[in-house]
């Protein structure tokens, strides 16, 4: 049996993660220039890499959705295949049992075509029993990690969850429309006010003393106000290489939604 997981940011990698783990066989399917920010510990920088590894599991980029022969190869060799899909036309080659879109757009997803036994959403923008078959809450509080059969995911709050004191300016946004030059890497520690990165000639410097937990590909055209970067107050490194708790836990919700339904448990490690 496949999961597939359309995106490989990090909360949708903490997902793959876990069931890959628990022995499913998961694909993930990105745009051809992921967004993602936590680019260490998502597999959607296998799209830039070829390969990349998250807390020890190696992710593969298979370079045709269709080849379905290359993603049994990766399978066999205990990998997570990586499509370059963003219209989710992998699902009529691979016939995946269950659908995560964990892509967190946090609008309603457009209709593809699927024969999923089980399609699932993560976040704001999904209705279950309208959209899809089952929501898991991806919003940080009593609810996190809920798994709703019937009825929305809460809304988006527009509002970058608290660590260490630091709330709104821990995301760091690009200055201008461009392309993003490094002036960092990812782990590095930083002090307030070292340059961070670069757009159309304007510097983003640090605004307080941290760690660079994430930052956007450089490849990627950015426009202003994007969120391009992550800056961790807590000062330890070792963040950047793991998984987050809330990408844990989600992926917990996911593996509970999977098990409760018994028509699937039979197939799930055949």
């Amino acid at each position: 049996m496949i999961v597939l997981i359309r995106g490989g940011g990090d909360l949708a990698s903490g997902v793959a993660l876990r069931l890959h783990r628990c022995g499913l066989h998961v694909v993930v399917t990105e745009l051809s220039q992921p967004l993602a920010v936590r680019r260490l510990v998502s597999f959607a920088e296998a799209v830039y890499t070829k390969a990349c590894t998250v807390e020890g599991v190696e992710a593969r980029l298979v370079s045709d959705w269709m080849d379905s022969l290359s993603v049994l190869q990766v399978f066999s060799k205990g990998r997570i295949p990586v499509l370059v899909d963003p219209d989710g036309k992998s699902a009529q080659a691979l016939h995946p049992m269950v659908i995560v879109d964990a892509r967190m757009r946090k609008c309603a997803p457009e209709p593809m075509r699927h024969n999923a036994v089980l399609y699932m959403g993560l976040g704001p923008g999904f209705v279950a029993g309208e959209n899809c078959h089952v929501v898991i809450e991806t919003n940080r509080g009593h609810s996190l990690g809920r798994v709703i059969w019937q009825g929305a995911a809460q809304s988006d709050t527009g509002v970058p969850e608290a660590m260490g004191q630091r709330q709104a300016e821990r995301v760091l946004r690009a200055p201008a429309d461009g392309v993003l030059t490094p002036l960092a890497q990812l782990g590095d520690s930083l002090e307030a006010g070292q340059p961070v990165f670069e757009v159309a000639g304007q510097v983003t410097a640090a605004p307080f003393t941290g760690v660079l937990r994430g930052l956007l590909h450089p490849s990627v055209p950015v426009h202003q106000g994007m969120k391009v970067g992550d800056l961790d107050p807590r000062g330890d490194p070792g963040v950047c290489t793991q998984v987050s708790d809330k990408a844990l836990a989600v992926g917990g919700a996911v593996l509970e939604a999977l098990l409760s339904r018994p028509e699937l448990r039979k197939s799930f490690w055949s």
